[in-house]
């Protein structure tokens, strides 16, 4: 399966990249752009750069805001953030989704096609991306070095 590569610096939202199981692309159609867009400005969430489907991309936003407003004695903790949104992409789209967010941080991930998106949410900025996994399905003997 081909990766793509992205960097968070980007400052303006690409069009996704979405592929069928075919690997043809399929561009989000203009209504679900609206939508998103609608959702983005309701959750008052800047979306910077995606290549993931809709659907991904707001149950994203979402979950991300709903991990904001859980009331809590201290401010929010960027580790646990990211750790939480992470679980959630992984039981909802399996492995391996990877997830880092901070205040400031610079990235520059290779994920595959249809597993990205990096957003501003208060005064945090989330990066959720996906990986490919291959298991292995028989154990690797190391072999001695030749000297």
């Amino acid at each position: 399966m081909p990766m793509h590569s992205s960097s968070s610096s980007l400052s303006r939202r690409q069009k996704p990249n979405n592929n069928n199981e075919n690997g043809i692309s399929k561009a989000m159609s203009a209504e679900e752009e609206v939508k998103l867009a609608a959702l983005a400005i309701s959750l008052n969430v800047r979306l910077r750069s995606a290549d993931m489907p809709f659907a991904m991309q707001a149950h994203a936003l979402r979950y991300a805001r709903t991990l904001l407003l859980q009331p809590t004695n201290h401010r929010p903790n960027p580790s646990l953030l990211a750790r939480s949104l992470k679980k959630e992409f992984d039981s909802m789209y399996g492995p391996a989704w990877h997830c880092v967010v901070g205040k400031s941080f610079g990235s520059f991930v290779t994920h595959s096609p249809g597993g990205f998106v990096y957003f501003s949410l208060e005064s945090f900025s989330f990066l959720l991306f996906k990986t490919e996994v291959q298991l292995i399905t028989e154990a690797v003997v190391p072999t001695p070095a030749a000297c």
